[in-house]
């Protein structure tokens, strides 16, 4: 199934923070214990405009967001971005991280990006999976730093280097 894949506008904030809030719930996806508010990804918007910020749309129904953010504040790390998506539980599956993925180094390549790392949980094998067949590969591991619903998890990072 291809989704629409756009800007975020803002209307689209309810529908963004609403899927974050899922997997805060459901599962180890997001990190948070907590269910954030529209404000949350808002921020993180105006903190880095310049970075796409991206949602999924079918149906005229928001049912993802992805974006792009510095690795790193310092200049020298200009080249290389963290990349995030989320995907509604009823959408998975269906190529949106793909469409994401592609879209994201897509715009990241025309901002110089040419490094994309993501941390992703441990207990989130489908994540992991997902960027391992998509040319990412494991960089580092940071065993047991987090702790979630009383349940410890390591926080892996991947990465995909593309030249420019």
């Amino acid at each position: 199934m291809d989704a629409i894949i756009r800007n975020v506008e803002q209307a689209d904030w309810p529908q963004v923070s609403a899927i974050f809030n899922h997997y805060i719930a459901a599962s180890f996806a997001a990190y948070n214990e907590q269910p954030v508010t529209d404000h949350f990804f808002q921020e993180r918007r105006a903190a880095h405009p310049e970075y796409p910020f991206l949602v999924a749309e079918v149906a005229k129904q928001v049912v993802g967001f992805a974006f792009l953010a510095p690795f790193h504040p310092a200049p020298t790390m200009k080249h290389s971005a963290t990349l995030t998506y989320f995907i509604h539980p009823d959408h998975t599956g269906c190529g949106i991280g793909k469409q994401f993925l592609d879209t994201l180094i897509a715009q990241g390549q025309r901002l110089g990006i040419g490094n994309y790392l993501a941390h992703i949980s441990s207990l989130n094998p489908g994540s992991l999976n997902f960027h391992l067949r998509n040319g990412f590969v494991e960089c580092g591991r940071m065993v047991q730093v987090g702790i979630k619903n009383g349940k410890p998890f390591d926080m892996v990072w991947v990465q995909k280097r593309l030249s420019l």
